[in-house]
């Protein structure tokens, strides 16, 4: 069974507005618990390239 971890900057509680986060055999897993049938999977790298666009780091 996969093992979600929710974001820590969504808000508290069990709502449908958050993004969480799972491993899975070998990338990491990520969706949005309104749509929680939609599994986008990532590797290391991507989910770092992902994260920094969303910061603004351009690097």
């Amino acid at each position: 069974m996969i093992q979600w971890q929710k974001s820590s900057f969504s808000g508290g509680g069990d709502g449908n507005e958050c993004v969480e986060l799972a491993c899975g055999d070998s990338t990491l897993l990520l969706r949005e618990s309104d749509d929680p049938t939609r599994i986008l999977p990532l590797t290391r790298d991507s989910l770092a390239a992902l994260l920094g666009r969303i910061h603004g780091d351009r690097t």
